[in-house]
């Protein structure tokens, strides 16, 4: 099965995808940690992080594991390419949007996160709002880290997962 997380930064992506990592055995796979690995080689990042994220779960999905992606996964392109492995792979895929409807909330998340992969400057509250994000249009799972924490929130995604 493939997991994949969606969401603006700051949204609670990575602390529900830990949350979901302690729950289930899984491979995980976090782009800002792929980007800021091919950043420090002076590579120019581009989509080089998702295209390496996505033939990492190829490979993992094809050894029978289940692997969970921590993306940001804003355009209609990156959410058909993590469909296109899960078809590649004869896998199930569960998407998820990770939201914050409580914006004084979210911005204070964004504002005040501690960075725990090494070099990763966070984007400001400012480029959170700029970012290039398009709404989805396809049926997903959205789960609102305003309402639930993130031990309900992998929960229910594990839920939604078993249906």
């Amino acid at each position: 099965m493939l997991i994949v997380l969606g969401g603006l930064p700051g949204s609670g992506k990575t602390t529900i995808a830990r949350e979901i990592a302690a729950l289930i055995p899984c491979a995980y796979l976090r782009i800002d940690t792929i980007e800021q690995a091919l950043r420090s080689t002076g590579a120019d990042v581009g989509p080089a992080g998702y295209v390496a994220a996505y033939a990492l779960a190829r490979s993992n999905l094809s050894l029978g594991q289940t692997v969970l992606a921590d993306c940001v996964n804003p355009l209609p392109v990156t959410r058909e390419a993590w469909r296109a492995v899960a078809v590649d792979t004869g896998s199930r895929i569960v998407e998820v949007e990770i939201v914050c409807s409580d914006t004084a909330e979210h911005r204070r998340r964004v504002e005040q996160r501690s960075i725990d992969v090494p070099g990763l400057v966070p984007p400001t509250w400012e480029a959170v709002q700029r970012h290039d994000y398009v709404p989805w249009g396809t049926p997903h799972l959205v789960v609102d880290t305003a309402a639930l924490g993130a031990h309900e929130a992998a929960k229910l995604i594990l839920s939604h997962a078993r249906d």
